[in-house]
């Protein structure tokens, strides 16, 4: 089936600052290749997660969503979904996606690493915009705002750096006022939205990034969660859904497939340009009904 045919298009030329194909090191627009797992009966979801630099949300999306994080099961053969497409926009610094929950930090053009992230639950959304890096801290202090502290009163004024400080050992402070990028000591959050706003990565993780940014790193929150791009002359479709799991049980809502194709097509659009003809668009409604968090060719078969 040939959707969309009779849609006039309006979009191929939008965006060429930010193009897609322009970038060696994560080969065009893709990065990381797949790869697979067999459980043990030790393991959880967020022990493999950690091992491999995703969360445990991207190993639900990629395999049976239903699956019991904490016990996923003994000799399970598990997809570990490493390759993701890079998202549209501008490639100069911190680039944050609340769509896939990844954060990707780039130089001059170039992807250096990319790490999965928790963001803000409902209520307390991570707000999406442009932001500068004012201020990087080791071992931070954290003094809860008044609107935390009335959600728990338990709360101290003031958290000391350690291990009971939701921080983390290291905290990197935004030109927007209360958000930070910053560690946390409950690994199991990432992957999910359940801060106050705050965006937040594996102890690693933040180790990492933090040795990478300076005061004046340039930030850019967005939020895509279908995704296209090109690998080796062929056309990748990658969509995302949340599983019920991460979400906190006032945000859950049930996304019918049908009501993302729109999105879907201008997102597609807007990376094939003049080759939008190459688009297969059963293909598209196929990966956008298993919206799995996996690049998926839609690109018609020779």
């Amino acid at each position: 089936m040939r959707l969309f045919k009779f849609i006039i298009i309006p979009f191929l030329f939008i965006y060429s600052n930010y193009s897609l194909s322009d970038n060696s090191n994560i080969n065009n627009d893709i990065y990381g290749v797949n790869t697979y797992y067999t459980t043990n009966e030790k393991d959880t979801l967020i022990s493999i997660a950690r091992k491999y630099g995703i969360s445990f949300a991207d190993i639900l999306s990629a395999n049976d969503v239903n699956m019991d994080p904490w016990i996923p099961g003994k000799d399970k053969k598990l997809l570990i979904p490493k390759s993701h497409i890079v998202p549209l926009s501008k490639r100069d610094g911190i680039v944050i996606n609340i769509g896939d929950l990844r954060l990707y930090y780039f130089e001059e053009g170039e992807l250096i690493d990319t790490f999965p992230i928790g963001i803000g639950r409902s209520g307390w959304e991570t707000p999406l915009g442009k932001a500068k890096v004012i201020k990087k801290k080791q071992n931070p202090i954290w003094i809860p705002p008044e609107s935390v502290r009335k959600e728990d009163p338990s709360l101290p004024k003031v958290v000391a750096a350690g291990d009971d400080n939701p921080l983390g050992n290291r905290a990197i402070y935004l030109s927007m006022p209360s958000y930070l990028i910053h560690g946390t000591n409950k690994p199991y959050g990432v992957g999910m939205k359940v801060s106050h706003g705050c965006i937040r990565l594996y102890p690693e993780d933040i180790e990492t990034l933090y040795d990478l940014v300076v005061e004046g790193t340039n930030v850019n929150i967005i939020n895509q969660s279908i995704k296209a791009g090109w690998k080796d002359s062929q056309l990748y479709l990658e969509v995302h859904i949340l599983p019920d799991y991460v979400t906190s049980s006032d945000e859950k809502q049930v996304i019918n497939s049908s009501d993302l194709y729109p999105q879907a097509y201008e997102v597609i659009q807007r990376a094939a340009g003049l080759d939008i003809t190459k688009v297969d668009w059963d293909k598209v409604k196929e990966a956008v009904k298993k919206a799995n968090g996996i690049p998926i060719n839609i690109t018609i078969s020779e």
